[in-house]
């Protein structure tokens, strides 16, 4: 009989649906910047659906405690074209 293999699940902090670890982006703060996750710190996943939501540029603020939302969008946009 064949073993399942555990996968992780994850929450995307945008939509709060649970997703494999494997298909969602992590990311980190770091001092009020939005960066691919580093392997070391706190972390957060986002869903590559939610990257255009309209809540997200507010959920990354509060994720980074910062209020620049439009800079930490860029970042995003940023971050996915280069890593992704």
């Amino acid at each position: 009989m064949a073993q399942k293999l555990h996968q992780p699940i994850r929450m995307c902090v945008v939509c709060r649906e649970r997703f494999a670890q494997s298909t969602l982006i992590r990311l980190q703060c770091r001092e009020g910047s939005l960066e691919p996750y580093g392997g070391d710190g706190r972390s957060f996943y986002l869903c590559l659906a939610c990257v255009e939501h309209k809540k997200t540029s507010g959920q990354l603020a509060r994720q980074c405690k910062s209020g620049a939302t439009v800079v930490l969008m860029n970042r995003l946009k940023e971050i996915i074209v280069n890593d992704g």
